[in-house]
């Protein structure tokens, strides 16, 4: 009896890996990806079920919203009976946002959905784009003695296989675009794809797949700087409908201690907002009492966003406040690794 092929899914929603150059325009278009196998012929080799979807009209990842998240989590959830696993082509600006809000919205998630991309067109000759694709699909489809080998939102890119949430983007010009500066790398390909199954995030009890669709935008994200004003402070934190305020601040989570700005946060915080601390760093965490500078700060009621990234933080916001409405239940999950995105040991 032959072994089924595995059947993976591209959901293709725009970005540089999906350019090729028209020579009648000689501008970059989006390429057909149903006829993805005319740009990779290279795909035909692997003999998987290979089926694709384009978002219409696809988008520039800088135009990515919750609303996009939805509908790619809504077609996760429309094809995941029939696939093995899923691959979504993405540009690279805001793709650590993306897998990060997908890691938390696709609860009880089974199976592999790899984001990947290119910095150069797939339709260059130099492109990184052929191997991201390749190998993202090759780990999409490997599975042992039926799990799949990486069961949940990762991105792939230039040899390395990332948690998703653990993800930033860190270089517009290196092939290397993305590092997981707080947790390591899922799997390695080289000669082969070497897979780090300690820290590859396995199912328990099988459960259905749920795709939580309500996320809620009312945040505010602010960077401290040296010579931050009271009244910039002060326009931030009196936003409209304001309900959470992620403070990207310095080494361990270290702000200024004039008293003005921690009388700010500690009002909005009184009058039931939320602050989530986290550091500016790309490697390390937020230890909240370590200096009197970040003392203050807990004693204001600000919560630690641990060793978060900015990107995971904005969507663990977003998704808390989309499925909470208890201020207190937030903060206690803010508190939780829910899909890996934090150490709760640092």
């Amino acid at each position: 009896m032959n072994k089924k092929s595995p059947s993976i899914l591209l959901i293709y929603t725009g970005g540089t890996i999906g350019m090729v150059n028209d020579p009648h325009k000689g501008t970059l278009v989006p390429i057909n990806f149903s006829h993805i196998s005319d740009q990779v012929p290279e795909l035909k080799k692997f003999g998987f079920n290979i089926s694709s979807i384009t978002l219409e009209p696809v988008i520039d990842s800088s135009n990515v919203d919750p609303d996009k998240w939805v509908i790619m989590a809504g077609l996760i959830e429309q094809h995941y009976e029939q696939h093995d696993g899923f691959v979504i082509l993405h540009g690279t600006d805001t793709m650590a946002y993306s897998a990060s809000a997908l890691s938390f919205m696709l609860e009880n998630l089974e199976k592999p959905v790899i984001f990947t991309g290119s910095q150069l067109p797939i339709g260059v000759l130099r492109t990184d784009g052929k191997e991201n694709l390749i190998t993202a699909i090759e780990i999409a489809a490997e599975s042992n003695n039926g799990i799949p080998a990486t069961p949940e939102v990762c991105i792939y890119f230039d040899k390395k296989l990332m948690r998703g949430n653990r993800t930033t983007k860190s270089s517009a010009e290196q092939f290397e675009a993305f590092i997981s500066p707080n947790y390591p790398c899922l799997a390695e390909a080289g000669l082969h794809i070497k897979y780090n199954r300690n820290f590859i995030r396995y199912p328990g009890l099988r459960t259905n797949l749920k795709v939580n669709k309500k996320l809620n935008t009312d945040i505010a994200v602010l960077k401290l700087f040296p010579g931050i004003s009271q009244k910039f402070l002060k326009s931030v934190i009196n936003t409209e409908g304001l309900r959470a305020l992620i403070i990207e601040t310095f080494g361990s989570g270290n702000a200024p201690t004039y008293g003005w700005f921690l009388d700010e946060l500690a009002g909005f915080i009184k009058r039931g907002g939320i602050i989530l601390n986290v550091t500016q760093c790309h490697g390390g965490a937020v230890e909240m009492g370590l200096y009197e500078t970040s003392r203050e700060l807990l004693n204001a009621g600000v919560t630690s966003g641990l060793d978060i990234t900015s990107e995971a933080a904005v969507t663990k916001m977003m998704y808390l406040l989309g499925k909470y409405d208890d201020r207190n239940k937030i903060i206690e999950k803010l508190g939780k690794s829910l899909a890996g995105e934090i150490s709760t040991n640092v």
